[in-house]
């Protein structure tokens, strides 16, 4: 907490994975597409700016580089809460009933539950995120290995690395769509400042997060 009546929510570490995992999977489903490919068939690379667009090798450069910057993000972000044993984002047992609750009382039905640092939805909605990345970062890895000399895998499996990489493309833009779309909520709104300085207002932590604030009053008082 501060004098200005706001509660630091995220460190500059945890902005920094948001926004590299961010980055990075924008640039990976755009460079992804781009392979395919989409960008010269539904004219794309005639946008000034994207000419490059439709060459496969830029893509393909741009898609390398991307994923390196997802696993390099993935891999600080394990090791960064791991070491200081922060896994207050991790699902909990009832976290499903408990978003449909919160979605619920969001549309003017009923009253939400008292809430941690995270909410049930943002929970869930972790895990969702994660599944998926991780998904994408191992099948990434089987269809760039295969292409190392003395490596082979079978066709079954370059099959199902293939599908499972795409699904997962699919399902991460779902993600990324549904997550957006939680801002169009009023309630959820206050949260977006957290992303870009690192703090939310005092006052809508202490109605919405009551939980989190009073472990916060507890860590004050015992300072």
């Amino acid at each position: 907490m501060n004098k200005s009546g706001r509660i630091k929510r995220h460190s500059l570490a945890v902005r920094f994975v948001h926004w590299s995992v961010a980055v990075s999977t924008f640039l990976l489903i755009f460079s992804g597409l781009g392979q395919l490919p989409l960008y010269q068939r539904y004219m794309v690379d005639k946008i000034p700016g994207l000419t490059w667009s439709s060459n496969f090798h830029i893509t393909l450069t741009l898609h390398y580089v991307a994923a390196i910057w997802l696993v390099f993000a993935a891999a600080f972000h394990i090791v960064y809460h791991s070491l200081r044993r922060e896994f207050t984002i991790l699902p909990r047992r009832g976290d499903v009933r408990e978003s449909l609750i919160v979605i619920k009382a969001m549309l003017g039905f009923g009253e939400e539950p008292p809430a941690d640092k995270y909410l049930a939805e943002q929970r869930v909605a972790y895990a969702f995120i994660a599944f998926n990345l991780l998904l994408l970062i191992v099948t990434g890895f089987i269809k760039v290995i295969k292409n190392f000399p003395g490596i082979t895998f079978s066709d079954t499996l370059l099959d199902w690395a293939t599908n499972l990489h795409n699904l997962g493309m699919v399902m991460i833009i779902v993600g990324i769509i549904a997550h957006l779309a939680a801002f169009i909520f009023k309630a959820n709104r206050p949260l977006l400042p957290g992303m870009f300085t690192g703090y939310v207002d005092e006052e809508y932590v202490r109605k919405r997060h009551s939980l989190w604030y009073e472990k916060l009053q507890k860590k004050l008082s015992s300072d």
